[in-house]
């Protein structure tokens, strides 16, 4: 039996790690919650504001809250930093709540990789600001960002 690969896998370079943001990015776009716990190891750790999953499981459950709370959320990850299996990114996302009210949360959030590529502990650090809709930033369609669409850096976010 061939072990599971979530390429690219460790080590990285500038080209794979970013490949890899943007796949995370992708995924958690769809806001699918069985997509995005793929990609973690089976006893994955993770650190979210004051919650701490574990495993599979445990993600894949905060995750459908999450989404169940945060409405019409759209997100933008930026590779800040990297390692051999380490990965630094900053992050933005925009939603809003069941009383209309619109967010816009920043954040860093550091991963570690096991060999096959699958991540193995994350770590987010989140603020959330309130925003009125005419300072939202983030209009595209529900799902994948446009390649053409603005970057944090470029939104100087």
């Amino acid at each position: 039996m061939t072990e599971e690969i979530k390429a690219p896998v460790p080590p990285f370079t500038a080209e794979t790690a970013a490949q890899k943001v943007r796949m995370a990015e992708d995924a958690w776009n769809s806001r699918d919650p069985d997509r995005v716990a793929l990609v973690y190891t089976e006893d994955t750790l993770w650190r979210n504001r004051a919650e701490f999953p574990q495993g599979r499981d445990q993600v894949r459950e905060f995750l459908q809250c999450k989404w169940a709370k945060e409405l019409d959320y759209r997100l933008i990850k930026e590779l800040w930093a990297f390692t051999d299996h380490r990965i630094a990114v900053r992050f933005a996302y925009e939603f809003r709540d069941d009383s209309g009210q619109w967010f816009r949360s920043y954040g860093n959030e550091n991963w570690e990789f096991n060999p096959q590529g699958f991540m193995q502990r994350r770590f987010a650090s989140i603020n959330d600001l309130p925003i009125k809709p005419e300072q939202r930033l983030f209009h595209w369609p529900l799902g994948r960002r446009p390649d053409d669409h603005a970057s944090l850096s470029d939104l100087e976010l």
